[in-house]
């Protein structure tokens, strides 16, 4: 019984992490001056996190998790989808 509830506790731990997620960001970042604040895709839905960047990033770009620097706290860069994306957004376009 405690095997399969360690086996738990690590699966539980892994999925949590926003390292590796992407997201835009809610508020643009100032580089090393100050942080942003981004919208992260985890856990099946979207939280919020502070979000620090070597180069200021404007509000609604795309990006990439790739530190976390404590609780709710991660270090982003810009990231560029690798496909377009297409139904309902290409959709309003035309």
């Amino acid at each position: 019984m405690g095997l399969r509830d360690e086996e738990v506790d690590q699966t539980v731990g892994v999925d949590s992490s926003p390292l590796g997620c992407t997201g835009f960001l809610i508020v643009g970042t100032r580089g090393r001056a100050g942080p942003g604040e981004v919208l992260i895709e985890i856990r099946g839905g979207s939280e919020a996190y502070l979000a620090f960047s070597d180069e200021p990033l404007p509000k609604g770009e795309s990006v990439l998790v790739v530190e976390t620097l404590g609780a709710r706290t991660v270090g982003i860069v810009a990231w560029t989808p690798p496909f377009p994306t297409t139904g309902q957004d290409s959709a309003e376009e035309k």
